[in-house]
């Protein structure tokens, strides 16, 4: 997510030339004035035109991150992003924008779940269920992260708060109770979602083939 210090985007029409300046980054394009909105006194993109340069300008696990947010908070609706790509066909950067399109959720509940996701579908892995609740006869048992129902296999992440000695003590409790109803439990970190999801990503896979899958050909 956007911190303090990022720069804010910027976007003019071609015939606008801004100068470089500190804290901003500047991008040209094309866009209409119904694509402008006021928000606190600014004109900036609607939603749904966030959303389409999101797609040109962020690589495409940090673009799937920033709509899934947006979705989750009903800033916008998948199907208002369907719409909106049906109406550009052709257009430079559609298939990108298709692409973000069809890998968002509205289910992702952090940007590190979304990257992760993404990451693993990327990669050749079927994708998974977000917020995925287990049950135990009619029961509730534990939600999970991302799932794979039909394998049994869940993965996890866990942000900094999952260290805290309460919250470790409920996370072996719930591990427990998942692992007592069959499923494997994948757990990922800050530190390995920044320098090893390629080898998490390999134990995912490795998981998801013990208990029966198999990748297409």
């Amino acid at each position: 997510m956007p911190r303090d210090d990022d720069p804010v985007e910027v976007i003019t029409p071609p015939t606008c030339r801004i100068g470089a300046m500190r804290g901003l980054r500047v991008h040209t394009t094309e866009f209409d004035g119904a694509e402008l909105v006021s928000h606190g006194g600014l004109r900036v993109t609607s939603p749904l035109r966030t959303c389409w340069d999101l797609a040109q300008w962020c690589d495409l696990g940090e673009a799937v991150a920033l709509v899934d947010t947006l979705l989750g908070k009903s800033v916008v609706k998948s199907a208002e992003l369907e719409r909106y790509a049906l109406g550009r066909p052709g257009r430079r950067g559609a298939k990108r924008f298709v692409r973000m399109v069809g890998l968002a959720d509205p289910g992702a509940e952090s940007p590190p779940e979304s990257r992760t996701r993404v990451a693993l579908v990327l990669a050749g892995l079927p994708r998974p269920v977000v917020q995925h609740v287990v049950e135990d006869r009619g029961r509730f048992v534990a939600r999970v992260d991302m799932a794979w129902p039909e394998f049994r296999v869940a993965v996890e992440y866990d942000g900094v708060w999952h260290g805290e000695t309460a919250q470790f003590h409920r996370d072996r409790q719930r591990l427990n109770r998942l692992v007592g109803q069959d499923w494997i439990i994948l757990h990922l970190t800050a530190q390995r979602l920044r320098d090893d999801l390629d080898g998490f990503t390999a134990e995912v896979r490795a998981a998801l083939r013990a208990r029966g899958w198999r990748s297409r050909p």
